[in-house]
């Protein structure tokens, strides 16, 4: 038992270095394409046109910050609150599109998964919710700046809280 929970702490640098990598290549992908991903947006028909651009031109640049403040473990209960919003957000996009019977590329990851909106993509983004989603509720904090700049306990291993003040 005492191997098992002395690996705690690796396997939540783990799941918080996967969800690091999640959100760094969807944002990455999409930045030498950027025009390309504006088009994907519109295409949703959700945003009023006046907000399309901004969404679009800021989106993947959020997206490489979140990944790489979670690769680093700075504030990772926050980016992951941020991350998990935006999962959901994604989510709930293409499962209106879907059910709307809107044919359109998800655009999640650029020119590296073209993949139509269905049942497939909103399974696929679960999926790749779930590392970010552990972070918000458990954040790992080996090998952090959060640990090493603020001494932030590692929750995923289990460490107790300490009490403000």
């Amino acid at each position: 038992m005492q191997r098992a929970s002395s690996l705690l702490p690796w396997l939540g640098l783990t799941i918080r270095l996967a969800a690091a990598a999640v959100w760094l290549t969807a944002g990455i992908a999409k930045l030498p394409e950027i025009e390309s991903f504006r088009v994907e947006v519109e295409r949703y028909l959700i945003l009023p046109h006046a907000l399309v651009v901004p969404f679009a031109y800021v989106l993947p640049f959020l997206e490489v910050g979140l990944g790489l403040y979670l690769a680093g473990g700075l504030f990772v209960r926050g980016s992951s609150l941020v991350g998990t919003l935006l999962m959901a957000l994604f989510i709930a996009a293409q499962t209106q599109a879907w059910a709307r019977g809107l044919s359109i590329d998800c655009g999640c990851f650029g020119s590296l998964a073209q993949s139509r909106v269905g049942i497939a993509t909103v399974l696929r983004d679960l999926a790749l919710g779930i590392p970010t989603f552990l972070m918000l509720w458990r954040p790992a904090r080996l090998l952090s700046l959060d640990g090493l700049l603020f001494r932030r306990e590692d929750r995923f291993a289990g460490a107790p809280v300490r009490p403000r003040g």
